[in-house]
């Protein structure tokens, strides 16, 4: 499926068939693809919570106000942020770069992280919507049904996940057989009203 098709195509799917399975290759797949999402500073702050233990899901299942998808559809990843990546041995990051460059990333990557807790967090949930966009797409193109999820108590999930302090719960991504496809789109706001040139205009 080319990128376009997957874009247009992927809905939120709301009724997955239970009785589905997709295979650990075909997992492991999946979160290869999701990985090769973009990141600052290549810091690759998702973390990929795949959940099989069904008394998890029915937990899981709980903390997010009853919503079938947890346990019905066929894997349910948990993408969760590190705030520390920027801290947490760097260096693995860029091990493929030569010393000079490799050291002067690694200084950097401390010199802007350090002083700021606001964009530590900010900047791995956003890799962590960046992997599960990727996560989406690529099942999408693989045949599967998907759908993102935020409504849970993110106490309670960390609980449930026994979630490291310094790690964040950003969302479920729920994949598996749709056993109703989604509905019409409710609404898209038109380009011309969601683009600005240079600068937003005057609102006065």
């Amino acid at each position: 499926m080319d990128v376009e098709t997957a874009i247009r195509t992927r809905r939120s799917i709301k009724v997955f068939d239970p009785s589905h399975r997709i295979d650990e290759g075909a997992t492991a797949k999946l979160i290869e693809l999701a990985a090769l999402s973009p990141t600052a500073f290549n810091l690759q702050h998702w973390r990929f919570v795949v959940v099989r233990d069904p008394l998890v899901r029915f937990q899981l299942r709980q903390a997010a106000y009853g919503q079938p998808q947890v346990t019905d559809a066929s894997l349910l990843i948990a993408l969760c942020a590190d705030v520390k990546a920027w801290d947490r041995d760097p260096e693995r990051c860029w091990r493929n770069v030569e010393p000079p460059e490799r050291d002067r990333m690694v200084g950097t990557i401390r010199r802007f992280y350090a002083p700021d807790a606001q964009l530590q967090r900010d900047e791995a949930m956003r890799s962590c919507g960046l992997a599960a966009q990727t996560l989406m797409l690529a099942a999408t193109a693989l045949g599967h049904g998907s759908c993102p999820m935020d409504g849970f108590d993110f106490a309670a999930v960390a609980r449930i996940l026994n979630l490291p302090p310094d790690h964040l719960v950003s969302m479920f991504v729920a994949i598996g057989r749709a056993l109703e496809p989604a509905g019409p789109r409710p609404g898209t706001i038109p380009a011309a009203e969601l683009t600005a040139v240079d600068r937003f205009a005057n609102r006065d």
